[in-house]
């Protein structure tokens, strides 16, 4: 395997936020790290969809949310809204999974059809029925919410173990990006490139087109659903407001910011835009209520100085290097293909 810098940069990444609990404050560890973990696996799903299978979807934040309702539902023993089933967390933990995943099939195989805005349009439909859904159906949530205090006994208890979601968060990520870059060297992942690229002769080979973006939609429902619960696990709670429209633009803007391209700027994207929403409100005094009006500003100077995000900034850097050091000076590859080869 090559060691590119590319790599090199990774693995220091990697690295640097496994030992971060060691010379970070407990702040930036349990809150900056880790929301910027869960909402990079969830920017993720949305990534995987829009470059290796040309959908973009507004969905991904009401099927994280699914997971997390169904889980809070199925642990809460009382004393909570929804229907405290009082079941064991790691049944919680598999029923949020599947039935995130059943519904993205679901909504997948409605969509699949669809392409382009009318694609975007039928997702947003998706987020705006279950926030409704979520927020009216009383037995199963309403605007409140459903308490989220029962965890997986590995996750302990928050007070005295700071650091266990951290770390389960971090592995969840891991295990997100290893499992989506092994999807797409599988024959399914190069067919769906493939679809994405070229449907009509993808179709006159054999393929069925609505299956394989269904079966795509499916899939990153399921990482979107492992967000989802690690989101509802930080906060303590799972609410309507957790999966409002405010929250399914904040994804799209970390997709974008990090880079519609490659799956590594969902990460890149959540931590820049964490940094924002963490750190620059404070700065703003009375006018930190006009956070969205500064991330926006960020936002359209970023799309105009580098329309490939923040990676596609870093793609120019690396490519800078490599002419310095007399390596190729060709014009730059399709990255979204480069990644799934």
């Amino acid at each position: 395997m090559k060691l590119t810098i590319d790599r090199v940069v990774g693995i220091v990444a990697v690295i640097l936020i496994a030992i971060s609990p060691l010379y970070a404050s407990d702040y930036f560890v349990t809150t900056t790290l880790t929301t910027t973990l869960y909402s990079g696996i969830i920017a993720a799903s949305l990534i995987f969809l829009s470059a290796y299978g040309g959908m973009v979807s507004l969905a991904q934040v009401a099927l994280a949310g699914i997971a997390g309702f169904a889980y809070g539902n199925m642990v809460a023993t009382g004393g909570s809204k929804g229907m405290n089933l009082g079941y064991s967390p790691w049944v919680g933990i598999v029923g949020g999974l599947v039935i995130a995943t059943a519904v993205g099939l679901l909504f997948g195989a409605v969509a699949s059809r669809s392409i382009g805005i009318y694609f975007l349009m039928i997702t947003l439909v998706y987020s705006v029925i279950v926030y409704y859904f979520f927020g009216q159906v009383t037995q199963l949530s309403g605007f409140g919410g459903v308490q989220v205090h029962r965890l997986p006994g590995v996750m302990g208890d928050a007070a005295d173990h700071p650091f266990r979601l951290f770390y389960v968060t971090f592995g969840a990520a891991i295990f997100v990006y290893v499992l989506i870059r092994f999807i797409l060297r599988t024959p399914f992942g190069l067919a769906l490139q493939g679809v994405r690229d070229e449907p009509v002769r993808m179709a006159s080979l054999g393929y069925t087109v609505p299956l394989h973006r269904t079966l795509a939609f499916g899939f990153a429902a399921f990482v979107a659903s492992i967000g989802g619960l690690l989101n509802a696990w930080s906060d303590g709670i799972i609410a309507p407001s957790s999966i409002d429209l405010n929250r399914t633009i904040d994804i799209l803007v970390i997709a974008v910011l990090g880079g519609l391209l490659r799956i590594e700027g969902a990460w890149v994207g959540a931590f820049a835009f964490v940094l924002i929403n963490n750190y620059i409100q404070d700065y703003l005094g009375s006018y930190g209520d006009r956070i969205r009006t500064v991330v926006g500003l960020i936002f359209l100077l970023i799309v105009l100085v580098a329309p490939a995000g923040l990676m596609g900034l870093w793609e120019r850097f690396t490519q800078a290097i490599r002419r310095r050091e007399g390596g190729s000076s060709g014009p730059s590859v399709d990255r979204a293909a480069e990644q799934g080869t």
